[in-house]
């Protein structure tokens, strides 16, 4: 870890102030990245007073995605379990997911790495511990859309087509037809929308099959 990272961050000691800074390092190295000494370090603890908080790296590590979870999807579950209809919900999380995206570096950077960690066993505990509540309010949304589609596959494809597409903003930049306008929350939940409004829509209705001319959409 280099020392700017170290310098930036105060030295803080209490548990919830050591998850918040940890977010940054986690982002930036990744769980394989960043050592329980490195962290200490950069708080100004020793490691036996971090490990006082936390048994092992895993431990914080987990601990901390579920931290950043909370602390910035609050607003985006209450979009999903609110009132309105399903399209105007799923709109305002949309752009509420980008705006997190645009001004939380960190977070997006932070999810990359989690994506990316190849350790089964971390995953599925995050799955169970940390992302499921969300997913399963996206999940149920999906479901209120069109009861003919797979809302497990519609849910994954609503909350990818925001994560990736920040995911690949520095490489989009060089692609041609980039336009920074691309990048407004609001324009990107215009487009999501009207993509999902359009697949949903052709369905055979009453049957849940798509027409040949289908076949690019979710089933």
């Amino acid at each position: 870890m280099d020392n700017s990272m170290i310098q930036i961050i105060t030295k803080r000691k209490t548990r919830e102030e050591i998850l918040e800074l940890s977010v940054p390092l986690f982002a930036r190295y990744g769980y394989d990245g960043v050592s329980m000494r490195d962290i200490a370090a950069a708080m100004g603890l020793t490691p036996a007073a971090l490990y006082y908080h936390f048994t092992d790296k895993e431990n914080l590590y987990l601990d901390v995605v579920a931290h950043a979870l909370r602390e910035r999807s609050a607003e985006l579950k209450g979009i999903l379990d609110g009132l309105g209809s399903p399209w105007a919900r799923l709109e305002e999380y949309v752009a509420g997911l980008a705006r997190l995206m645009t001004r939380d570096k960190d977070f997006l950077r932070l999810m990359q790495w989690v994506l990316l960690d190849s350790d089964e066993v971390r995953h599925h505990k995050l799955s169970e511990q940390v992302f499921s509540d969300l997913f399963v309010a996206v999940y149920n949304l999906a479901a209120e859309l069109d009861s003919r589609h797979d809302a497990h596959m519609l849910a994954v494809s609503i909350i990818g087509l925001v994560f990736f597409h920040y995911q690949a903003g520095t490489t989009r930049q060089f692609m041609p037809g980039h336009r920074p306008r691309q990048d407004n929350p609001a324009v990107l939940a215009q487009h999501v929308i009207g993509l999902l409004r359009n697949c949903l829509g052709k369905s055979d209705e009453g049957t849940g099959y798509q027409t040949v001319a289908d076949k690019s959409c979710l089933k």
